[in-house]
């Protein structure tokens, strides 16, 4: 749990307040807790309900029609399927297995990913020409944050780049995509100068023709995160753009060393 993180922290606690029933069965330390609520007020007490050999948390709940009305009950079975597929992603080997039960539908879904955010890249190149037959990945670790990247060329022109900090999607981005972005910039440059690939150029490449086709996906593990606003769109970690940026340097220039064929086509 050192980086565990939901999207406003008050999940549960909205859950059983809008809830006519929520019941929680946890399995913990060999033991069976209970508990089950009413409308937000628990209508038992904490029951030890026996013995256990797993872990793990179950929780039912029926969403109140007297709050809920119309059509607004209608849970979304892509929606819910689209964010385990993410975190399947995100975490490499972890299982995710959606069953909706409802009278009118049989749709499953199972995910796992032993490649995790490779196979996240394969996923978004899917139906795109790559320039390099395989996606570029590196990990590191440093000052306790964790960080994991992965990334492949396309012949498109748009620009895809993902970036998670503790699985959250930071849709505004933040300091691990200025450390990436800034990183990609100084290292293909680098390479194309010293390998002479500028000649014909005045001036360097600039960030936004290098990240032309790009798909890439950042994902960082921060034990202590600090967001811009409640719903944790951007990170402000300023330590984490250092330490993104530090990782991108030495491992991008050592795959443009290695490879150099794709990274001609690259640039």
């Amino acid at each position: 749990y050192k980086v565990s993180g939901g999207l406003h922290g008050v999940g549960a606690s909205v859950v059983n307040a809008l809830s006519t029933f929520c019941n929680v069965e946890v399995h913990r330390d060999g033991r069976i807790w209970k508990q089950s609520y009413e409308k937000g007020k628990p209508t038992t007490d904490l029951v030890d309900s026996g013995s256990t050999d797993i872990t793990g948390t179950k929780v039912t709940f029926k969403a109140d029609r007297e709050i809920f009305k119309g059509d607004d009950l209608a849970f979304n079975f892509e929606t819910l399927s689209n964010r385990f597929r993410e975190m399947a992603f995100l975490n490499a080997g972890l299982h995710f297995e959606l069953s909706d039960e409802r009278a009118d539908s049989e749709k499953k879904a199972d995910f796992q990913f032993s490649d995790g955010i490779k196979e996240f890249i394969n996923h978004i190149n899917a139906k795109k020409k790559s320039l390099h037959n395989d996606v570029i990945y590196f990990s590191g670790n440093k000052e306790g944050v964790d960080v994991e990247i992965a990334m492949q060329w396309n012949d498109s022109y748009s620009e895809q780049i993902y970036t998670y900090c503790n699985n959250i999607n930071t849709h505004e981005g933040g300091t691990h995509l200025v450390g990436f972005r800034g990183a990609l910039t100084r290292s293909t440059n680098n390479y194309a100068t010293n390998k002479n690939l500028l000649k014909n150029l005045k001036t360097n490449l600039d960030g936004d023709d290098i990240r032309e086709g790009l798909a890439a996906v950042v994902s960082v593990k921060v034990p202590e995160p600090q967001f811009e606003g409640q719903t944790k769109t951007k990170l402000g970690n300023n330590e984490v753009k250092g330490i993104v940026e530090a990782l991108v340097n030495e491992k991008l220039s050592d795959w443009f060393d290695r490879n150099p064929g794709s990274s001609k086509s690259i640039v």
